[in-house]
């Protein structure tokens, strides 16, 4: 399917359909369980505008901040813009689908294969930075084949704005256009290149990134800190998960269909121009791999192969028995059932511990939150009544500072206080807070805050609601006496980045 020939009609009502129902089982699922840990954090930062954070851009935290005061502080009003977002990926993807001279069915089956896979699934029911994080890498995706397809220039003008909006969320789009880059340079067609249009659409990302890039440089490049963190505590673990999580995090039976778009432009020579695409999924791999990034920042790549695969796959499924057919069938089936089970609320919070958890731990973080606060309100009133004005909590992780953040007023609890990520930058607790000090986990023995903060003693263990086994689960509380330096000077010696 090249530049001369006219494209199929978009296939605007069964795919319509895929979306309007997507978004009301997301809508009808969003308050099941209540806030992510990142989601507390989100609406925290979001509550302090800025260019830039910590570990991430400021494009998330904005869209947190606009969906709470629209739709309210609850988790079905954040989670409107992650549902959105998830919405506008499956139109995304049927769009590249028909890039590829795809018509109706094909376009419904892409549709569906992206509504119903599990890192769609899990993305678009709770807002991360990678909710927008996949829309931005399909838009880019979408405009870069219609720029290889057409070699029309002007299609650089869309990824430019798109890579410059991916930037204001989150860097790892820098592997995506390093990826679409290779390929066209190795496998063509070259001419998109020899275009004046290509310095206009850098000109467009720079100019959107650059309050990113610019605050990121003023405070010293903290996301790289907390970047070579990850890559040094979970380096190897997570080459060593890579491959396997390329063959789950979307789903097992859509793993025909992604090699079937990977092999397709080099058999087809109407797709010849494709071959960029193929070539790009790779080198974003070995990227990563060389990183030790996580597994799931490739997946956004494998949405086009799989708009690009579909064809193929489905056209031999027509060609086969009915066997053949039952069998596909089944298996879609159960791994729809387990997207669902690993990607939605959709089980009571005690079913969740066991295999579910260990396939995708993010709906355990999701558990439990008023509980928590509740905890920490009971371990608060240990403090005599007299020397609460001076007190302070400091919490180990941003979760626990957000959900008490959240939580803590209507219990009658003060402003939290955390050295974790951009909550380090929201402090330290004013010079005249000196104490007692309720610290909330986190801090382990031998640690800065060990040596700046003494005299604790252990007055609660926190356990999760219905005994989910996430992050909270047997947190300790513990009341200190004693802060050997002014909060003002202990503060930087406390600072986590990861």
């Amino acid at each position: 399917m090249g530049a001369g020939r006219e494209l199929p009609r978009f296939a605007a009502l069964p795919v319509g359909v895929v979306v309007a129902v997507q978004a009301v089982v997301l809508t009808v699922l969003s308050g099941r369980y209540g806030f992510h840990r990142d989601e507390l954090y989100f609406v925290a930062a979001g509550r302090r505008p800025d260019w830039g954070y910590v570990d991430n851009p400021p494009i998330t935290p904005w869209l947190a901040r606009a969906s709470t005061v629209l739709f309210g502080e609850t988790p079905t009003g954040l989670r409107v813009i992650a549902t959105l977002l998830g919405v506008a990926t499956v139109v995304v993807a049927a769009l590249l689908a028909r890039e590829f001279g795809a018509g109706r069915g094909v376009q419904l089956f892409t549709a569906l294969a992206t509504a119903l896979s599990s890192y769609v699934l899990v993305v678009s029911h709770m807002l991360a930075t990678n909710s927008a994080d996949l829309l931005l890498w399909s838009l880019i995706a979408l405009s870069g084949v219609k720029l290889l397809r057409t070699g029309d220039g002007r299609w650089w003008l869309a990824v430019g704005t798109a890579a410059g909006l991916g930037l204001a969320n989150k860097w790892l789009v820098l592997l995506l256009l390093s990826g679409l880059g290779a390929g066209a340079a190795v496998a063509g067609p070259r001419r998109v290149f020899r275009t004046w249009w290509l310095a206009a659409g850098i000109g467009i990302a720079v100019v959107l990134a650059a309050p990113v890039v610019l605050w990121q440089a003023a405070h010293g490049w903290p996301m790289l800190t907390v970047a070579g963190g990850i890559s040094a505590d979970d380096g190897a673990e997570n080459r060593v998960l890579f491959v396997p999580m390329q063959l789950v995090l979307l789903s097992p039976v859509l793993v025909p269909v992604w090699v079937a778009g990977l092999l397709r432009p080099w058999r087809d020579p109407a797709l010849r121009w494709a071959r960029a695409l193929t070539i790009a999924y790779p080198v974003v791999c070995l990227e990563l791999l060389a990183a030790g990034g996580k597994p799931y920042y490739s997946i956004p790549l494998l949405l086009p192969l799989v708009a690009l695969g579909a064809e193929p796959v489905l056209r031999w499924l027509g060609r086969g028995r009915v066997t053949r057919r039952v069998l596909t069938g089944a298996a879609t089936a159960v791994c729809v059932v387990v997207s669902v089970l690993i990607g939605l609320p959709v089980v009571p919070p005690p079913a969740l511990n066991g295999v579910l958890l260990a396939l995708n731990k993010e709906p355990g973080e999701q558990v439990g939150w008023p509980g928590f606060a509740n905890s920490v309100a009971v371990a608060w009133q240990r403090i005599p009544a007299a020397e609460r004005d001076t007190a302070v909590i400091v919490t180990g992780n941003y979760g626990e500072a957000g959900a008490l953040e959240r939580y803590g007023p209507g219990l009658g609890l003060p402003q939290p206080y955390s050295p974790h990520m951009s909550y380090a930058d929201w402090g330290p607790p004013p010079d005249r807070l000196v104490g007692p000090v309720l610290l909330v986990g986190g801090f382990e023995r031998g640690s800065p805050a060990s040596r700046l903060i003494t005299g604790c003693r252990p007055v609660a263990k926190h356990f999760t609601d219905d005994g989910v086994d996430n992050d909270e689960n047997g947190v300790v509380l513990s009341l200190c006496s004693t802060l050997t330096e002014p909060w003002s000077t202990a503060w930087p010696a406390l600072r986590q980045f990861y």
